[in-house]
């Protein structure tokens, strides 16, 4: 008999209705109580005793992923990022990774959408003001007189872009892989470097993957190329930002503000000085919410499973039909 761990947070409380899907296919479930995400020691409590995990974003390090071998067949990412995987060590080790690509693109890109919204139109700052007692018309502006700059121009940088030309704004793209130029031409995509998207962009926002050529690469040198007026946007993983540079920037009035949905430890600590600063949206890594893309990545990510288990899914269909929400 197989074991399986299950650890990623989204798919915990859905277990009543899944446990009998895996169960069917004559798997033991392991279930610890995670708070975000498990790091590598807690992985390490559990090395040895389970052949395939559904997890969210867990540390697996090369020393988890070694410690877990052979058993270990299979890691299914809840979701698309797989960067808090050891992907080589997975590789050498036999162990297949599994995710969902383009799982969240839509809720996502509307979050991106939403910020902006807020910041230009000042709508939480309005809303502060009434009710602290106050009749003050804060001056805003319309999206079509912004610049937005996007940095990583995948499946989520591509729907930001798509929503953004719909309110007429001029757009700017990063990314260090070539572009199709039918898509930059159909949405009025110019693209561009760093340096230049910084300097000229009214909102930035961060749509790229976490890698060794992304860490960092939101930090003191290219924050201080922005405008005072400019918005600093975060719905990818927290460590592409340096965060210390990017305090020191809100507090100096380098910027005008951030949108942060990732940070680089997560759960935020409740000492951290973001959580004290007006010019600061946050939100708890929740862009992705969405009860619709949920499910299509919960039932993804047990097939990625079964698959990496070289379980027969031909039956998993007919529970999907059984089992769905």
């Amino acid at each position: 008999m197989k074991t399986v761990l299950v650890s990623a947070p989204y798919i915990l409380p859905e277990m009543a209705r899944f446990r009998p899907v895996l169960e069917s296919f004559g798997l033991e479930l392991i279930m610890p109580e995670v708070d975000e995400r498990l790091s590598e020691q807690e992985i390490l409590a559990y090395a040895g005793k389970f052949d395939g995990t559904i997890c969210g974003d867990d540390h697996y390090t090369r020393r988890v992923i070694e410690a877990c071998a052979p058993r270990l067949r299979v890691i299914s990412k809840w979701g698309t990022g797989i960067d808090s995987i050891d992907q080589t060590a997975a590789s050498e080790f036999g162990v297949v990774v599994g995710n969902t690509p383009n799982a969240f693109t839509v809720p996502v890109s509307e979050s991106v959408i939403g910020y902006m919204l807020a910041f230009s139109r000042q709508i939480p700052w309005l809303d502060t003001s009434m009710k602290a007692g106050h009749w003050e018309k804060i001056i805003g502006k319309t999206l079509s007189e912004c610049t937005l700059g996007v940095i990583g121009v995948g499946n989520i940088g591509k729907a930001v872009l798509r929503r953004a030309r719909a309110f007429g704004m001029t757009l700017l793209g990063n990314d260090i892989v070539e572009i199709p130029p039918d898509f930059l031409l159909e949405n009025g995509v110019e693209m561009t470097d760093l340096e230049d998207l910084f300097t000229r962009s009214d909102f930035i926002s961060v749509n790229c993957t976490l890698n060794p050529t992304s860490y960092h690469l939101v930090n003191a040198e290219r924050l201080a190329l922005c405008r005072p007026e400019t918005v600093l946007i975060n719905t990818a993983r927290g460590p592409i930002v340096d965060q210390d540079a990017l305090v020191a920037a809100l507090d100096q009035g380098a910027i005008r503000g951030a949108a942060l949905d990732v940070f680089e430890k997560e759960p935020l600590p409740v000492e951290n000085p973001l959580l004290s600063m007006d010019q600061v949206l946050l939100a708890p890594h929740n862009t992705n919410s969405s009860p619709r893309f949920w499910e299509r990545v919960h039932w993804n990510t047990i097939r990625n499973l079964l698959a990496g288990l070289n379980l027969d899914i031909a039956q998993l269909k007919n529970l999907q039909a059984t089992y769905s929400q």
